[in-house]
């Protein structure tokens, strides 16, 4: 079942190489859940994974601790 998407703040990231030609983009929806939505900015209509509120600031959190930095 295809749940229908409301109106997403979207974003790309400012470090983004080529203006945000390739890269995710991120927003929150706009209905106030807080849920935040994310997809490929080169294929917009290919899918969207939707996160809540929570598991949105625990990735991000993530993500600024170090969790998923690459180690050679």
């Amino acid at each position: 079942m295809s749940e229908t998407i409301p109106d997403v703040a979207w974003h790309i990231s400012t470090k983004s190489p080529d203006n945000g030609g390739n890269c995710v983009e991120a927003g929150p929806f706009l209905d106030g859940s807080g849920r935040v939505a994310v997809r490929d900015s080169k294929a917009r209509d290919a899918g969207t994974i939707i996160y809540s509120a929570a598991r949105w600031t625990a990735f991000v959190s993530g993500v600024k601790d170090g969790q998923f930095d690459l180690t050679n």
